[in-house]
């Protein structure tokens, strides 16, 4: 029943959904997580082998972890995935959102604010109803998207920046609602990140742009990155703030949201 507030007991891990975190900064948001008291769900769209490899690294840890196959563009592969996290744990603690794209090879005109707003907003809605008291919800995102269109970005990364800052606002529209349910929503954005897809292929279609950026100070690293997304994860005190990684220049515009 929409909300219920949910409790977890103190011989009961939290549980933890991360998007996207087969590779790359949701892949160590996840590792950076592993506890005892954790259970990081691990979303993935394709790459299966890469997702129980990142559950089998945090069991190592002494974590506790599992994996689940969604596209989050697909509304019934989300449902299928809340109801396989309400069937198996009952409640959700905590929402990474990290899923996001736009610039792979043949993607459609459409995919980037199918992915990058509408994916989030369902999935926010989706597992709303199992969220409990006192529960995050982290959007991540980066500076380029965070600071459109007040600041220039790549013309290839135009949709990603239109889309997710599109899904950002969507999500602050939506905190009302979150806080109804004694739910808490964080941002955190970022400049870009060294090692990267999105450099990779960024540096492949315009690497003056890249170059640019590492010509102001050295690029955040995705461990860096992570690390600040782990304690908007965990603090209670980041309800309705941005935190801001790297890219000090980005941070004198004049729209920003939220607090430093």
């Amino acid at each position: 029943m929409e909300g219920l507030a949910l409790q977890p007991t103190a011989h009961e891990p939290r549980i933890v959904l991360v998007t996207g975190a087969s590779r790359g900064i949701g892949a160590e948001v996840a590792r950076q997580l592993s506890d005892p008291g954790t259970h990081v769900v691990i979303n993935y769209r394709e790459k299966r082998k890469r997702a129980i490899s990142v559950v089998d690294d945090i069991r190592r840890r002494g974590g506790h972890a599992s994996a689940v196959q969604a596209d989050l563009t697909d509304t019934a592969a989300v449902a299928s995935m809340i109801a396989g996290i309400a069937s198996q744990f009952g409640r959700l603690d905590a929402l990474a959102l990290n899923a996001s794209g736009g610039l792979e090879r043949g993607a459609d005109p459409s995919y980037a604010i199918r992915l990058n707003r509408d994916a989030q907003l369902n999935l926010t809605h989706s597992a709303l109803p199992l969220m409990t008291t006192g529960a995050r919800i982290v959007f991540i995102t980066s500076h380029q998207a965070h600071f459109y269109p007040e600041k220039p970005v790549p013309d290839d990364y135009v949709p990603i920046a239109q889309s997710k800052r599109a899904g950002e606002n969507a999500l602050r529209d939506l905190q009302p609602r979150l806080s109804q349910h004694g739910v808490g929503l964080a941002v955190v954005s970022s400049d870009m990140i060294d090692g990267t897809i999105i450099i990779r292929l960024l540096e492949r279609r315009d690497p003056a742009s890249v170059a640019a950026r590492r010509a102001h100070a050295p690029l955040p690293t995705v461990e860096e990155f992570a690390a600040a997304i782990v304690t908007a994860i965990n603090s209670s005190d980041q309800n309705g703030r941005t935190t801001y990684v790297g890219g000090a220049d980005y941070r004198t515009a004049t729209a920003q949201i939220g607090q430093v």
